[in-house]
């Protein structure tokens, strides 16, 4: 079964890829360089947990270490 935005999606990033001849740093880059020239995140990754979340990741970590 083809999806036609998948199929899209996968050939988008296929022609990209080649434009770089596959190298991911340089794709890296890239993305990187349209990202800071749109002024929008493309990618970003959830902060740190901090304060009581910070304390109740330790305290499960503690309790999954403890035999």
């Amino acid at each position: 079964m083809n999806d036609p935005i998948v199929d899209e999606v996968r050939r988008v990033r296929g022609e990209h890829a080649a434009r770089f001849n596959y190298d991911l740093w340089a794709i890296f880059r890239d993305i990187k360089e349209q990202q800071k020239r749109s002024g929008l995140t493309f990618v970003s990754f959830a902060d740190e947990p901090s304060g009581a979340a910070s304390n109740q990741v330790a305290c499960c970590q503690e309790a999954i270490l403890e035999p």
